[in-house]
């Protein structure tokens, strides 16, 4: 598997398309230049197990492509581009008054939030004039679609494990999510955005509600994990990946993660104790725990720049 990203680019315009191959020039991305819209979605269609990232225009055919690519199961980190300049009018003549360029200039970008809203958050919209930050927003979008949530949030008071498998677009998320995890892996000195975590989403700096609701998460992400460990789901391995991407980005110490294993613990438990049942099953559960340790001891091995290892 190639480690360079493969970028898959439609756009009707000319001018961006100029300004793009200029701009992509001599950097080290993959690209496969869509010619039309029916050359798009074939060549996505054949090749979305590759793609790392889609390049594509803000015109009247943006939300109908990327309905049509939900529709598809296709879902891939994003990156809008715009000919609208921020304070300039597209394609509009340099008399324009400025209160009109601004209107013209929000437009522009309110349309890139729905269509965030429409497909997933996994994408940056960029102007023509914004091309220079280019590939820190490929990395934001991917970033991005990494923490989307792979499997639907269930209670934790009404899990179990015969609860139904997660949709097709669920699954087809992880699978993409998982491909381009071990992309990024593979690539030697890779010090981009998968291992530049936002401080400002560490648990020990957020407001106590959203603190409170990120462990809430992660307590029902591992009671769901725990539910299905000795079982055949075909998803663990995906489940834990997704916990452990959740509590790697958010700076949770390998201890929160012995609390929330031992708390569950004491819940089953109390309950097996109410049935009359012995407690000595919840041993095997041990296991469950150095796995998910070991998966998150890993992603933070990884995160040390390779130099920094070598010394």
């Amino acid at each position: 598997m190639s480690t360079k990203l493969l970028l898959n680019i439609f756009l009707p315009s000319r001018e961006l398309t100029q300004a793009l191959h200029q701009h992509l020039d001599g950097m080290t991305y993959l690209t496969h230049w869509s010619e039309s819209e029916a050359d798009f979605f074939a060549w996505t269609s054949r090749n979305c197990h590759r793609i790392d990232c889609l390049i594509l225009q803000s015109n009247q055919q943006l939300d109908a492509i990327m309905q049509q690519l939900r529709e598809r199961d296709i879902l891939l980190p994003a990156i809008i581009l715009s000919r609208q300049a921020a304070g300039s009018g597209e394609g509009s003549p340099d008399n324009r008054n400025d209160n009109t360029k601004a209107v013209s200039s929000v437009e522009s970008f309110e349309h890139c939030r729905n269509v965030i809203a429409a497909y997933h958050r996994a994408i940056a919209c960029l102007t023509l004039s914004d091309l220079d930050q280019l590939e820190r927003h490929i990395h934001q979008a991917i970033d991005q679609f990494l923490k989307l949530p792979a499997v639907s949030n269930t209670s934790p008071a009404h899990a179990t494990a015969g609860d139904p498998a997660p949709s097709s677009h669920h699954v087809l998320l992880s699978l993409q999510q998982q491909r381009l995890n071990d992309k990024l892996r593979e690539r030697l000195n890779y010090l981009g955005v998968y291992y530049k975590r936002n401080p400002e989403n560490f648990l020990r700096h957020m407001s106590q509600a959203d603190r409170q609701e990120l462990l809430d998460k992660l307590r029902s992400d591992y009671r769901l994990i725990v539910l299905s460990y000795f079982s055949n789901d075909a998803s663990l391995n995906q489940k834990i990946d997704d916990f452990v991407n959740v509590a790697f980005f958010a700076d949770a110490s390998v201890s929160q993660i012995v609390e929330i294993h031992m708390e569950l613990m004491d819940a089953f438990a109390k309950q097996l104790k109410l049935e009359g049942r012995s407690e000595e099953i919840l041993l095997d559960y041990r296991l469950t725990l150095i796995d998910v340790i070991a998966h998150l001891c890993e992603m933070y091995r990884r995160s040390i720049p390779r130099e920094n290892q070598e010394k």
